[in-house]
């Protein structure tokens, strides 16, 4: 296994990047390496700097960035040997089997709709954010959470599906129970998309829909799967990140609020296209990257993507 890095993705790019590998490297089962995609030169001088001089580092040159503020098809356009186009590349030949970036989050959707490829049957792909359960580490998926701002109904219908089988595939809840993220419980509740959404939903036999949940319920494990469109999602997963510094800032020790950290997962899987990608924190600094290889590694042995493809055929 071959695992695709960014090494020039993120605001702390390369060393923070380059030192999160080679923590993770210190773990990596038999046979899985990573790939570092970028400037070779200074990989190479991170690497030195890190103290690294093991063989499950790899490094595939790349000689240019698309940054933060490039426009993300013009970038993938003019800079064919940014480290995305790069890793993108050897992602659609198969020569690595993920890829990840903290780096341009446009730029990586660009590269996912246009080198990968949304799996046939599927409308829109999609993101989920983990929402931390007070009982176990297993996190409730909250999705999307934030690729699709504008959603039609039939879009959040596939989402409980694309979400059950993430559930069921990463987290090994057998029956994953999903739920409509909404203004109230009562069926009629909801704005005009929610509603239309829900009465998709309630006659489902493709997963186990529960019906609506409200905000206030969210951390309280009625659920496995929240479905929502990505504009509300991605407010909700915002506001749930901020609950761990601002922890720290009350002075406030414990142990659930550890969980919003959102280095702990490192990225999130970019569900119903063709191969593994993750898009990571744009702010991650080592342990962050740390978790990403590792985040990358279970969608690829679990075989994520094939479960999705077979669900669709």
């Amino acid at each position: 296994m071959r695992i695709g890095i960014d090494a020039m993705g993120g605001d702390f790019a390369p060393q923070a990047v380059v030192a999160g590998v080679v923590s993770a490297s210190k773990f990596l089962p038999a046979g899985v390496s990573v790939v570092l995609v970028g400037d070779q030169t200074q990989i190479e001088s991170c690497l030195a700097k890190e103290g690294y001089s093991g063989d499950t580092i790899e490094i595939a040159h790349a000689g240019d960035v698309i940054v933060m503020n490039d426009h993300p098809a013009k970038a993938f356009q003019q800079k064919p040997d940014s480290s995305i186009v790069v890793g993108f590349g050897m992602l659609a030949k198969g020569e690595i089997d993920s890829f990840a970036s903290a780096g341009n989050t446009g730029a990586m959707m660009v590269g996912t709709m246009f080198m990968i490829k949304t799996i046939e049957g599927i409308l829109r792909p999609v993101i989920s954010g983990p929402v931390p359960r007070v009982s176990s580490n297993v996190p409730i998926s909250l999705l999307d959470s934030g690729l699709n701002a504008d959603c039609k109904p039939e879009f959040l219908y596939q989402f409980g599906l694309l979400g059950s089988i993430y559930a069921k595939t990463l987290y090994g809840i057998e029956n994953p129970k999903v739920a409509l993220l909404n203004i109230g419980e009562e069926d009629e509740k909801g704005n005009i998309l929610v509603k239309a959404a829900f009465d998709l939903m309630k006659y489902s036999k493709d997963y186990n829909f529960i019906g609506n949940i409200e905000g206030n319920d969210l951390l309280f494990e009625k659920a496995d799967v929240v479905v929502c469109d990505g504009f509300t999602g991605n407010i909700v997963l915002k506001f749930l990140e901020s609950l761990h510094p601002l922890s720290h800032k009350l002075g406030i020790s414990q142990d659930y609020f550890g969980k919003f950290n959102y280095e702990i997962e490192g990225g999130t899987p970019v569900l119903g296209v063709n191969a593994p990608v993750l898009i990571g924190h744009g702010a991650s600094k080592a342990e962050a990257i740390h978790s990403l290889v590792f985040s990358s590694i279970r969608i690829v042995e679990k075989d994520l993507v094939g479960k999705i493809k077979l669900a669709f055929k």
